[in-house]
């Protein structure tokens, strides 16, 4: 059969990949790809488990000669994050990912791609069904609702694995070498509103639109000054309030926690005696923040286009409550690593506003390397949305991977790359949650390593896989399975 990836190597990968972008699993639904995975298992012949959150563990034995190797897990997870640009018709849970090839990078047709960490699933899978690699006994993990949680590795049930030395497939940049990571914790704030009549022939409709930003992991770009499209249009909407008396009818923008807000709108009523000075207002400001952003976010667009019904609006009251909060909400960077150059320690996202029925729901996602720094953060947020008469509910969180200098499969690791590539690679923690922090403490004494191909722009409809360097991916991996006795 002819497809897209039918002369990349390693075959073998390159097919288990594009079986698993025709496999619908947005995190919390992954029922799918664990269907999937179990088939493959019995296609297989392999033994097989699935713990009651959905995890699932498939073993081999070891090759002839590797009898006497440590077990070795190698894990990765199964969901992924679902995100495309507002004119694209995608359901995430119906449709395949549509790839492409262009210029040396795998990318998806104005979605998310699910390289991340669909190539950790595919490179597990090609192992297994390979009969021509040399390793020890394997385990390998798939877990559930890593993107918006990390409840499979919370859930993970102590029965699935038995190994004690674990590669975790799930790491962004290659020839980096991940052993720690932070903790984090999502915060979430509901605000109540009521919707009120206005004089409709005395006030005029706008739709004002925030789009076209890069957007990314929350984790790992948010020290790249990306704009965030809620805090541009939150920025926009404070001004007309303070200027022209606006009053607001909508106002959503962002989606998941862990992915940098890319688009928001608002639909506003400005008086119409206003109109004039509004709308030169508008077009000299946003002129502004084009040019603020010019560098860093060439393809931000800001539109503000009429609409010729005015609706109901919201309270004053409840309006100036809302874009303070959220205008004053800390958004990036907040502490960087005192001890790792140019490592963020400590950053908050302010993820979305959504509107329901009765009350808006704004998520924000705190993430620190030091525990006491998370809380400070944390409680940073509740403060602020207390103070605006919020009601603010947080998750359990997760907890941060601390680095083990004396790490053997780290060693192992560096080694096996000095020896295939002939240079260092560098030794990290990482600002992104990863699931080690909560595998190492359910399991005491659980050596970890996190390593991957490249992948940019993750989280985000331009998310792309670097095709060069997912060979060296794979050339890793076996390696440290060969040589990690």
């Amino acid at each position: 059969m002819s497809y897209l990836f039918e002369n990349l190597k390693p075959e073998l990968l390159w097919k288990y990949f594009y079986e698993i972008l025709q496999v619908p699993r947005p995190s919390k639904k992954e029922e799918k790809i664990i269907k999937y995975l179990v088939d493959f298992a019995k296609s297989q012949k392999l033994d097989y488990q699935q713990d009651k959150i959905g995890n699932v563990v498939i073993r081999k034995p070891a090759t002839k000669g590797y009898e006497h190797f440590p077990i070795v897990v190698l894990q990765s997870h199964m969901d992924m994050v679902g995100e495309k640009n507002s004119d694209v018709d995608h359901d995430f849970e119906k449709d395949p990912i549509v790839p492409r090839i262009e210029d040396g990078w795998v990318k998806a047709s104005g979605t998310t791609l699910g390289g991340d960490d669909g190539i950790g699933v595919a490179t597990q899978l090609a192992i297994l069904a390979s009969d021509d690699i040399e390793h020890g006994p394997l385990e390998m993990l798939f877990t559930v609702d890593e993107e918006t949680g990390l409840t499979g590795a919370k859930e993970l049930e102590k029965s699935m694995i038995k190994g004690r030395i674990l590669l975790n497939l799930d790491s962004e940049d290659e020839g980096e070498l991940f052993i720690g990571c932070a903790g984090g914790r999502d915060t979430r704030a509901f605000l109540d509103y009521k919707l009120e009549d206005i004089d409709k022939a005395k006030y005029k409709a706008y739709n004002i639109n925030v789009s076209g930003l890069i957007g990314g992991h929350s984790g790992d770009d948010i020290n790249k000054n990306r704009g965030n499209a809620v805090k541009i249009l939150v920025r926009l909407l404070w001004l007309f309030q303070e200027k022209f008396g606006m009053r607001l009818s909508t106002f959503e923008g962002g989606n998941l926690r862990n992915a940098i807000a890319r688009e928001a709108s608002a639909k506003i009523a400005i008086p119409v005696s206003k109109k004039a000075k509004f709308l030169k207002f508008f077009d000299e400001y946003s002129a502004q923040i084009l040019a603020e952003f010019n560098l860093n976010e060439p393809d931000l667009k800001i539109t503000c286009l009429v609409d010729n019904k005015v609706g109901k609006v919201i309270s004053k009251k409840q309006q100036k409550r809302l874009i303070n909060s959220v205008y004053a909400c800390p958004h990036g960077v907040i502490a960087m690593s005192a001890s790792i150059p140019n490592f963020v320690e400590t950053s908050t996202n302010l993820a979305s506003v959504k509107m329901h029925k009765k009350y808006f729901e704004i998520g924000t996602s705190q993430r620190s390397s030091v525990e006491s720094s998370k809380e400070y953060v944390v409680n940073m947020v509740e403060s602020l949305f207390d103070l605006a008469g919020c009601e603010v509910v947080h998750d359990d969180g997760y907890p941060g991977w601390t680095p083990n200098p004396d790490s053997h499969v780290m060693e192992v690791t560096k080694q096996a790359y000095v020896k295939l590539f002939g240079k260092e690679p560098k030794v990290l923690a990482i600002h992104a949650g990863l699931e080690c922090g909560l595998i190492g403490e359910k399991f005491p004494g659980m050596d970890m390593i996190s390593f991957g191909p490249t992948i940019k722009g993750a989280h985000s409809p331009d998310e792309r896989l670097e095709i060069a360097t997912v060979e060296m991916f794979w050339d890793l991996t076996l390696e440290v399975l060969k040589t990690i006795a």
